[in-house]
């Protein structure tokens, strides 16, 4: 299929779409090289003036604001870069020599490409300019023959090669356009083809998944574009469909909103921002072509902007909780611009992509509407960095923005309200007047990320910051210098050893990561009991923290803290940046402190504190805290070995809990109140809706009475108030409106199931749940939640005051006999007596490869219907094939068999296909629906493989000799 041919264009439209053919036309004269853009019909054509229309922008007018001062900017800097470029033998910018410094390669292309920016933009000073298009040119010949050439050994980082040098390589290419003579496109693309042929599309592996690979795609269409090849194209568009499905481990999104990038790292607002930047310019790229990319989980992508991306955007700013290192990048050195990196601008970045994602036509219009009405409530509210103001907001963006802005038809939307908990060991809670968010981490994520000399002391980012924002006030709070000048030992939230750690200690790219497997919580969507098993990076640090998110407060909770480091250990309840000068008010019990810079004190039996503009903390009982105020001066340089050495200056006040040196059960408690002046922090100090039910290391748990909500992290079976847990888990219950609602999560995601009981009396029937059965109900609430390969997901209840009082039996029943068996040479062969037990569909005849596993019970003592049966089994991948496989239970044909005896040859053959299941590299549990096969039966027999007609992955599941979770069968009756 071709794309039809774009319509006449005026010369004003032209200059307002910034078509670099069509303008060097207009501009030139006569005579000028290169087809007239108006008659073509060319597909490639087409598609290179849409991304240049990507490029520069379409709707505008060059001459108002905020559009003219923009492009004169950008003209100004073409200019300076013209002018220092000097080519020699060793570079083209005497501060970007080539030949051992990947990134200066990159450097050298990226100034060329805003030299092509401003050629092609109009109201630049520099529109259609024969010089300076002339030096462009010469440039990239310059590169592409001595340093990125289709023979150069590549050096340094791979990134450069593969994704910095050749996108800003082809942008330009498509910029100039006609100007390039088919030698110089042919020797262009010949240099890209050699660092990313289209093998590195070929696996779904390695630097070729998430937004690299959509960085990958981009090069790949860009080359089939300008190079004029269809068959590039269609690589880089079926290449992106390995991004779209849910990911269970390793890098993409998850299914609950969670994006996950270098394996270990939360990443949403940094490299979750570059997928969905990359993948929105595809989308309006090849939309309506031959290469439309037109594959059903694209959905996925589209409902991320709304459970992945909008959750952590706040006021137009995105937390620093999911951008990794990125948050120590600030002022760059290399930067003409010094315009700073920070929450803000990386928020406008993802607003910017949510906007073009909405305007490119692939989405649902009601999601796109939806998003629109989204960004114009963030750009509203973002009174910090306004962004029609932000200098660092290109100019396509800035004219999306200015229409939305004007379109009356669409209605700005109000910060959402609720609690999520992520499986990346996030969570976030939004109020009418805040937002919070809390970092976490634990075995499947890093203490945090350093690497290529960034965010070297984020050492303790994830041992619990606790990050907030209030509505009109503080949204510079992590955007002024914060990070530079910040005591990264004294983290807001966090409980750290004040052990001295190295910079970059623990190792690049997420490498250091905590033993424990508890981070998370249970939330019903408003609510949220929050956990996490605290250690230590490099140090004996262990402990245990709580956040139980309500409506107007944080209470967080800490419990059996220990550490033999030999320093002190302490819990930070704040460290606020009052900016350059703040002299911000601080009240403690009713009395105002001093606002001198040195002053410091220790408060004991303090009840209620408070920060003017800020909000206020109650210590319930009466707390000994810590607090100063200081001065602190750093450099971005300092955290960043690219950012700028300029020393900046901060003042801080700082409020913590001193364990002492080596504690051992150490404990706190306080409440954050977000938004509250001194006088409402006293009041709520003197007449608190919150109480402490339980605060060891065994459990903590809160009631209060204001919102209806108990809540406890229970991290052995045991009981808190109302709530008795026969495992592990944390559980949310909220009592409102005659309705009881419950639920329930496993954090450490070790438990298949877990037995609750609420002593609460009167709530009858149940709502139907996933997941969830409610064994009794009337004098106490007793329910059954299915945990297992939830990935620390809430499993949710409700129950009524009204209708017959819900009622069910459950058993838990161990095999009595498994094995697996193998085909091929191994089809007499034994395994009755292994700890684990393979499966593998090869969808082949005696390879000696395809094996399943078989599984006996002694049903005989049920009684009553069954009304559901799940077949539990703990394993992972274990197969160099892949990641992630489908697990398949099968109903089996009758027959005995002996569990040392069995074999490939002498063995019960599967029958009726039962459910299925996902399973990945990381151990979990996988619930398999066998409902349809579970009777009465003393010899039941269920087989465990995987899905016939489909090639699977070799998958190791802990056998019942096995003692760290064995397989059990779940059967409800009644």
């Amino acid at each position: 299929m071709s794309l039809p041919a774009p319509p006449a264009l005026s010369r004003r439209t032209l200059l307002q779409a910034g078509a670099a053919g069509a303008l060097a036309l207009a501009v030139a004269g006569p005579g000028a090289a290169g087809p007239a853009v108006a008659a073509t019909a060319d597909a490639y054509e087409t598609l290179r003036l849409r991304w240049v229309a990507l490029l520069t922008g379409t709707g505008f007018d060059p001459g108002a604001e905020p559009f003219a001062s923009a492009l004169r900017a950008l003209g100004d800097r073409a200019r300076t870069q013209q002018q220092a470029m000097t080519p020699t033998a060793a570079s083209l910018w005497p501060d970007l020599p080539l030949g051992t410094v990947s990134a200066n390669i990159t450097g050298s292309f990226v100034r060329l490409r805003t030299m092509a920016l401003a050629w092609a933009q109009p109201g630049t000073g520099l529109t259609g300019d024969a010089a300076l298009a002339a030096a462009i040119t010469a440039g990239l010949d310059r590169l592409c023959a001595s340093a990125y050439t289709a023979t150069a050994t590549m050096y340094d980082n791979w990134w450069d090669w593969q994704i910095g040098s050749p996108q800003a390589l082809l942008d330009t290419c498509a910029l100039l356009g006609p100007r390039l003579t088919s030698g110089q496109i042919a020797a262009y693309g010949a240099a890209v083809d050699h660092a990313v042929p289209d093998s590195r599309v070929s696996a779904y592996s390695g630097t070729s998944t998430g937004a690299n690979r959509v960085d990958l795609c981009r090069v790949l269409a860009l080359r089939g574009v300008v190079g004029r090849s269809g068959a590039k194209l269609a690589t880089a568009s079926a290449a992106l469909s390995p991004v779209f499905p849910y990911v269970l481990t390793g890098d993409g999104l998850y299914p609950d909103g969670s994006f996950v990038q270098h394996t270990w790292v939360p990443y949403t607002g940094s490299y979750g921002e570059v997928l969905l930047g990359g993948l929105s310019r595809l989308f309006a790229l090849l939309a309506g072509s031959a290469w439309e990319v037109t594959d059903p989980q694209r959905q996925n992508v589209f409902d991320a902007v709304d459970s992945a991306y909008a959750p952590f955007l706040f006021n137009g700013l995105v937390m620093d909780a999911v951008v990794g290192r990125a948050s120590s990048r600030g002022l760059q050195a290399s930067d003409l611009l010094h315009l700073q990196q920070d929450d803000h601008g990386r928020g406008h970045t993802i607003m910017g992509h949510i906007l073009r994602l909405a305007d490119s036509g692939a989405a649902p219009a009601a999601q796109s509407a939806r998003w629109r009405a989204a960004v114009k409530g963030w750009i509203a509210r973002d009174y910090y960095r306004p962004y029609l103001s932000d200098a660092a907001v290109d100019v396509p963006e800035l004219a999306r923005a200015q229409a939305l802005v004007a379109d009356g038809a669409t209605a700005a939307s109000e910060e959402p309200v609720g609690a999520r908990v992520f499986a990346m060991d996030r969570a976030v809670v939004r109020r009418p007047g805040w937002a919070v968010s809390l970092s976490m981490c634990s075995a499947r994520t890093t203490f945090y990320e350093t690497g290529n000399g960034e965010n070297v002391r984020g050492w303790h980012t994830n041992n619990g910051l606790l990050a907030w924002w209030n509505a009109t006030t503080g949204n510079g709070q992590y955007a002024d210098a914060f990070w530079p000048t910040v005591d990264p030992y004294r983290l807001p939230g966090t409980t750290v050893s004040t052990k001295r750690l190295a910079d970059a200690a623990g190792g690049a790219w997420g490498a250091a990561r905590p033993d424990s497997v508890w981070a998370g919580g249970a939330s019903d969507g408003t609510y949220a009991a929050v956990g996490q098993a605290v250690r230590g990076l490099s140090s004996t640090l262990s402990g245990w923290k709580s956040w139980f998110l309500l409506d107007d407060s944080v209470v967080c909770l800490g419990a059996g803290i220990g550490c033999a480091d030999g320093v002190p250990v302490e819990t930070v309840v704040e460290n606020r940046n009052l900016g350059a000068s703040g002299t911000h008010a601080f009240t403690v019990d009713g009395v105002a402190q001093p606002v001198t810079l040195g002053w410091s004190q220790q408060f004991t039996g303090a009840r209620s504190m408070a920060i003017a503009g800020f909000g206020g903390y109650v210590f319930p009982g009466g707390a000994t805290v810590q607090a100063k105020r200081e001065a602190r001066t750093g450099s971005w340089h300092d955290v960043n070995s690219g950012g700028t050495t300029e020393a900046l200056t901060r003042r801080y006040l700082t409020l913590w809990f001193d364990h002492g040196t080596d504690p051992s059960d150490a404990g706190y408690a306080y409440l954050l109140l977000p938004g509250a002046d001194a006088a409402a922090t006293a009041a709520r100090a003197a007449a608190p809706t919150v109480t402490i039910l339980a605060n060891s290391a065994s459990v903590q748990a809160i009631s209060d009475t204001a919102s209806g909500v108990t809540a406890a992290n229970f991290y052995a079976a045991g009981s808190a108030g109302p709530i008795t847990v026969s495992a592990p888990c944390s559980v949310l219950v909220r009592e409102s409106g005659g309705t009881l609602s419950v639920s329930v999560a496993d954090p450490s995601r070790t438990t298949a199931t877990v037995q609750v009981t609420v002593a609460r009396a009167g709530y009858l029937s149940a709502d139907p749940a996933a997941g969830v059965t409610v064994l009794a109900a009337g004098p106490s609430v007793r329910l059954l939640a299915e945990l297992g390969g939830s990935q620390g997901a809430s499993r949710t209840v409700t129950l009524r005051t009204a209708g017959p009082a819900a009622s069910a039996n459950a058993v838990l029943l161990a095999p009595v006999r498994d094995t697996y068996v193998r085909d091929g040479s191994y089809a007499d062969t034994n395994y009755g007596t292994a700890n684990v037990l393979t499966v593998k569909n090869t969808e082949s005849t005696g390879s000696g490869f395809s094996r399943r596993a078989l599984l006996a019970f002694d049903t005989s003592q049920l009684t009553g219907p069954v009304r559901r049966a799940v077949l539990w089994v703990r394993g992972a991948v274990a197969d160099s094939g892949g990641t992630e496989t489908d697990l398949q239970a099968f109903a089996t044909a009758p027959g005995a068999w002996q569990e040392t005896a069995a074999t490939w040859n002498r063995c019960p053959a599967p029958a009726a296909a039962l459910g299925t299941g996902r399973i990945s590299t990381a151990a979990d549990w996988v619930g398999l629906d066998v409902t349809a096969a579970v009777v009465a039966d003393p010899a039941l027999t269920l087989t465990v493989g995987q899905p016939a007609g489909r090639v699977g992955l070799a998958v190791n599941l802990n056998s019942r000799e096995n003692a760290a979770f064995p397989p059990v069968l779940q059967v409800v009756t009644g």
